[in-house]
Formats: C-alpha cells, sequence, structure tokens
C-alpha cells in the first residue's frame, strides 16, 4: 500500500512539475488525477472523528512527508530549467502564490464532496473530480521551483494554497463524518473508537481560521491592486494617445503600478503622466514607466 503511494506521489510530482515548466493546463490536471494525497488527508480526518491518535500520528506524517517531497522534486526539476519559473513568466505559477479566501471557499466545498464520497459508494465515481479540483500536488511543486528560481514569496503563497487545502479537506471531511454517524458504524462493527474532544474539534475550525486571515489579506491586496489599475488605465491610454504613442500593459506589481507604452520618437512626456495620475487619486502610488521607442526600417533586396 505505502510503496503505490511512494510511486505515484513521485510521478505525480514529476508530472506537475513538468507541465508547470511548459505551463500546460493539462499536463498539470493529469498531475492532480494520479496524486494520492488525498487519502491520508481523508484518513486524518477520519482518525479525529473515531480519536485514533495512533492512525491519525502516522496521516499527519505521511502527509509532511509527501508535501516535502514533491516540493523536493520541484526543485531538482528547477535545476534542469535555464530560465527560473516564476509568476512573472508563467501562468501555473502565477494563479498559485496568490491565494484568496475564494480558494478557501472552494477547498471546503471540495473537502465536502470528497468526504461525502467516501460514505456513499454511488458517489465514488467523483473522486477522480474531486482530485482535480483541490489542488495538492502543483502548489507544492510551484514551492520548489520557485525556491530553485531565487523567489521565497511566491513559494510562502503556494505553500498557503496547499496549507489551505489541507486545512479544509480535514475539517469539512470532520464534519462530515460526524454527520454520518460514522461513529455509530464503528460501534457497532465492534472497531476501536476513542472518545472525541471537544478540544480536538476546536483545534480543527481554530485551524480554517488561522488560514483565512492570510487568505483575507490577499484578498484585499488584490481588490486594491484590481482597483488602482481601472483607475490607472484610461488615464494612461489618455495620456499616450494624446502623444500618439499605444499603451501594451498596465499592472501592479509589489506595490508599484508598471505602465509599458510604446511608440515612435521623440519620447512621451512621463511628468505630464504622473500629474494625471495624481489627478486620478493615485497620489500615493509609485510609477514605473517603460517606454518603448519603435519604428520600422525598409531593407530592400539585393
Amino acid at each position: 500500500m505505502l510503496s503505490s503511494f511512494w510511486v505515484l506521489l513521485v510521478l505525480s510530482a514529476v508530472i506537475a512539475g513538468a507541465g508547470i515548466v511548459a505551463d500546460s493546463t493539462a499536463t498539470v490536471i493529469g498531475a492532480m488525477i494520479v496524486a494520492p494525497l488525498m487519502r491520508p488527508i481523508l484518513g486524518t480526518a477520519c482518525a479525529i472523528v473515531l480519536s485514533r491518535r495512533r492512525q491519525l500520528v502516522a496521516n499527519m506524517l505521511l502527509v509532511v512527508s509527501g508535501a516535502t517531497t514533491v516540493v523536493a522534486v520541484g526543485w531538482l526539476l528547477g535545476l534542469t530549467v535555464p530560465l527560473d519559473v516564476v509568476a512573472d513568466t508563467n501562468s501555473q505559477v502565477a494563479g498559485r502564490v496568490s491565494p484568496r479566501l475564494i480558494d478557501l471557499i472552494s477547498a471546503l466545498a471540495t473537502g465536502v464532496v470528497g468526504a461525502y464520497a467516501l460514505t456513499r459508494s454511488d458517489v465514488a465515481d467523483s473522486l477522480p473530480g474531486v482530485a482535480i479540483a483541490i489542488s495538492l500536488v502543483p502548489p507544492l511543486a510551484v514551492v520548489g521551483l520557485t525556491l530553485e528560481s531565487g523567489s521565497p514569496d511566491e513559494a510562502l503563497g503556494a505553500l498557503l494554497l496547499f496549507g489551505t487545502n489541507v486545512a479544509a479537506i480535514i475539517a469539512t471531511g470532520t464534519a462530515v463524518l460526524l454527520i454520518a454517524r460514522l461513529r455509530e458504524a464503528a460501534h457497532r462493527a465492534g472497531a476501536e473508537v476513542g472518545v472525541l474532544a471537544g478540544r480536538t474539534l476546536a483545534i480543527v475550525a481554530g485551524s480554517i481560521i488561522l488560514v483565512a486571515v492570510p487568505l483575507a489579506v490577499g484578498s484585499r491586496n488584490v481588490v486594491q491592486e484590481q482597483t488602482a489599475v481601472a483607475a490607472a488605465r484610461p488615464v494612461a491610454q489618455k495620456w499616450a494617445a494624446d502623444q500618439g504613442w499605444t499603451v501594451t500593459d498596465v499592472f501592479l506589481r509589489a506595490g508599484v503600478l508598471h505602465i509599458v507604452s510604446i511608440g515612435r520618437p521623440p519620447e512621451a512626456d512621463a511628468e505630464s503622466l504622473r500629474a494625471a495620475l495624481d489627478r486620478a487619486g493615485l497620489a500615493d502610488t509609485d510609477v514605473d514607466v517603460t517606454l518603448v521607442v519603435g519604428g520600422s526600417v525598409v531593407l530592400p533586396a539585393g
């Protein structure tokens, strides 16, 4: 049993890492289906409900050691790539390094489905869909790849996404198994059932609150960034149009508003853009303007 777990885990880590490096969504989805991490996580929820401390420790150790292995595989794959695998150049990384509250909501719902599928044989066929919906191995592969690329902040964001998903699966799995009367069924079957302390349930609930705080901060930051970009874009476009230039990109990164514009000589007046942005309520935002002077040259044959 454990041998198949480790074989599937390493293979899913390689597939996920390769899919992220290649920026291939289909390949990453394949890794989600193969990944076996859902088993020990749901096993943790089952151990909590049945109050089996030894089973709980064994499952948690398997989750932690498995997660560490995936991170290591991602880091090793990063060594084979000549370019850095970071959010700026890879959409698979960008989608996993800034988790938000909506990710927690999604993980909670997915955890309910996974636990419910365990209690009902008629819905067990939905488990592959659960594996796709809950992102476990890909964020860990991102942690390894971004660490190797020298981006610890992005690695921390991806690790937070993984932790969010694990906490959500354990919490909702515990709730669903309690509602499904797993303890009573185990009693009737003569299985070992310990005393379920309220403190244990409080710790499970507290883990959700623990991950919700940084996710709420991330959500707020995303909203602020989107608001700033939405306010800056029309101002930048008008400024560029007045000077015969074109704005090609407007984005906010690390608190700095970046505006990329292209046009023919002479260079556009960036100071007038600063004044326009100040009038639009962005006086407290640092701005980095990239002016790309372009043109065309005819090179006749011969």
